[in-house]
C-alpha cells in the first residue's frame, strides 16, 4: 500500500475516481487497449470498432478510472471536444505502423492542445505508440518526433511503446498516469488536512 493509499484509508476517503478520455484515429487499438486494462474476468473476447463512444471502468490500487473510448473515425472526431472539459487525463493512441496517417493524428493532437477546455489545464497526456509488434512499426522515439511531442510544454506527457493485443507497455503507461493523477488528487486533498 502506497503513501496515498495509506493516507486515504486513514482519512476514510474512497479511492479517487478520474475521468480519462481515450482518443486516437480509427484502428489504432484504443478499444483493445482498454479491454486489456480491465480485470481478466471483465474482458471481452470480441472487440468491435467503436461507433460514437463507449464507457469502460477499471481500477488500480489508488484510482478508479472511467474511460471514455472515443471513436476515431473521421465523422465522429468532432465529438471528442465535448468531453475535454470533464477529462482529468487523456490517453492518445497512435498506430505506429500507419505512417501515412500519423500526419492526421498530429493535426488532431494540435487541435486538442489549443482547444479552450484543454489549453488552460495542466492535464496529463499519455501517448501509446501502439502495434510495436508488427513489422515496419516506428519506434516510440520516431513517433514522438513525427507527432512533435517535444513542443508540448504546458502539460506533462509520456509516450510508451505498446502492443494492445498482449498488453505489453500498458502497465508502464498506466503507472505513469496513476502517478500523475495521484499527485494531483493529493494536492487537491491538502486543504482538507
Amino acid at each position: 500500500m502506497g503513501l496515498f493509499d495509506t493516507l486515504a484509508s486513514w482519512l476514510g476517503i474512497k479511492r479517487n475516481e478520474v475521468n480519462v478520455l481515450c482518443i486516437g484515429l480509427d484502428n489504432s487499438g484504443k478499444s483493445t487497449m482498454i479491454n486489456q486494462l480491465k480485470p481478466s474476468s471483465a474482458q471481452s473476447q470480441d472487440i468491435a470498432p467503436t461507433i460514437g463512444f463507449s464507457v469502460e471502468r477499471f481500477s488500480t490500487t489508488s484510482l478508479s478510472f472511467t474511460v471514455f473510448d472515443m471513436s476515431g473515425q473521421g465523422r465522429y472526431r468532432s465529438l471528442w471536444e465535448h468531453y475535454y472539459r470533464d477529462a482529468q487525463a487523456i490517453i492518445f493512441v497512435i498506430d505506429s505502423v500507419d505512417k501515412m496517417r500519423i500526419v492526421v493524428a498530429k493535426e488532431e493532437l494540435d487541435a486538442l492542445i489549443i482547444h479552450p477546455d484543454v489549453k488552460s489545464k495542466r492535464i496529463p497526456i499519455l501517448f501509446f505508440a501502439n502495434k510495436m509488434d508488427l513489422p515496419d512499426s516506428l519506434s516510440s522515439v520516431k513517433v514522438s518526433q513525427m507527432m512533435g511531442l517535444e513542443n508540448i510544454k504546458s502539460k506533462p506527457w509520456h509516450i510508451c511503446a505498446s502492443n494492445a493485443l498482449t498488453g505489453e507497455g500498458l502497465k508502464e503507461g498506466v503507472d505513469w498516469l496513476q502517478g500523475m493523477l495521484s499527485d494531483f488528487c493529493l494536492i487537491l486533498m491538502l486543504p482538507l488536512l
